[in-house]
């Protein structure tokens, strides 16, 4: 289906729509990442692959339409593809997942939106990440958290069947948050029944602050599953930025939340209901230079050990990745990443790639 109404829209904005063109404010925007890249290993065997990615790539449409009175309806429409691989694979079959789909008002009060939208947990480590939706972007070697991924109700970087509230900007300073019903309560969230007599009755949030002025962004996030005992996170951050450079980082704390993404649990109360570790914190430093078209960054992280598990996952991660800009909207890149795990035995995972952004 999706399939089918996707080339729809995009013909019915590009080749006609004349009267929804005069009636609103219509954009059509994407981003396209190609990267070629070797990750050695890739396998728990050994093995290392060299391949092509395209790291969320996307297509979409957002506006709005002035509804007077200093009010707005405001919309954002945008799919996710992989043009390396268009027919998908077993987990995504059609090759076609949603990305941000919302429908909301904007006005004096800030603004408000319902559907699928990121959490103010993702967003603000989307800021601190010079490489967002490439291959070496930091959510996806281990220097971001895996909140900062997915999409779904508990735990997620989006979060389905939602609203979202964004305040205004006071002298730099702004609030937002998310809050989200559960829509499956005879489920857990990976889709496993809830044990029988049990009905899952969460309502997964988060919070966000940030203060914004010139160079200087700080902020802090606080994210819950609502399903009571290790179910949170919380992380402080920011960056600074003067001339060419800037240096940018955040702590995460895990409260059981992260230890759940990365599949930590310690057993299963009376209920029946999977218990979460907690402790698995993850601090990143990282800073960039820029000179004329071209940028270098680095960054580093290091994720600790769930409390109370068998399990040794810490590990250490860096990256240092150069960018040539050939405009405003199109980019070259290359970089290196290792990532070391504690565990004895455990290979480092290095990771070479070369790689092309364009956004319209």
């Amino acid at each position: 289906m999706i399939k089918k109404l996707l080339p729809t829209m995009v013909g019915v904005i590009l080749a006609g729509g004349m009267t929804a063109a005069a009636s609103a404010d219509v954009t059509v925007f994407g981003h396209l990442d190609t990267a070629i890249a070797n990750v050695d290993p890739i396998t728990a065997s050994g093995d290392s692959d060299t391949n092509f990615y395209c790291t969320t790539c996307s297509v979409g449409f957002k506006g709005s339409e002035d509804l007077g009175n200093g009010l707005k309806a405001i919309f954002k429409l945008d799919y996710q593809f992989d043009m390396f691989n268009r027919n998908g694979d077993s987990d995504n079959p059609t090759a076609i997942t949603d990305r941000d789909q919302y429908l909301g008002l904007a006005g004096n009060f800030g603004q408000v939106v319902f559907g699928t939208m990121s959490t103010t947990y993702k967003g603000h480590g989307a800021l601190l990440d010079p490489g967002y939706r490439t291959i070496a972007q930091m959510r996806d070697v281990g220097i971001q958290s895996e909140l900062h991924n997915g999409a779904g109700e508990d735990g997620s970087g989006r979060t389905d069947n939602s609203l979202r509230y964004d305040s205004p900007e006071w002298a730099g300073f702004q609030v937002m948050f998310t809050y989200t019903l559960d829509s499956n309560e005879d489920e857990f969230d990976d889709g496993t029944p809830t044990p029988a007599g049990v009905q899952e009755d969460d309502n997964p949030y988060s919070l966000g602050a940030q203060y914004s002025n010139g160079g200087v962004l700080v902020f802090a996030d606080y994210v819950s599953d609502d399903n009571g005992g290790n179910d949170d996170a919380w992380k402080v951050g920011g960056k600074f930025g003067m001339d060419n450079f800037s240096v940018f980082g955040q702590y995460e704390n895990d409260g059981g939340l992260i230890s759940q993404s990365n599949g930590y649990f310690t057993g299963v109360d009376a209920d029946g209901y999977e218990v979460n570790a907690d402790g698995a914190d993850l601090w990143m430093l990282g800073g960039s230079f820029t000179m004329g078209n071209n940028t270098v960054y680095g960054a580093y992280g290091s994720g600790d050990d769930a409390n109370d598990t068998a399990f040794d996952e810490g590990y250490d991660s860096w990256e240092i990745v150069g960018v040539h800009g050939f405009s405003k909207r199109t980019l070259a890149y290359a970089g290196y990443v290792n990532i070391d795990p504690d565990a004895d035995g455990e290979d480092d995972v290095d990771v070479w790639t070369v790689g092309m952004k364009h956004k319209f």
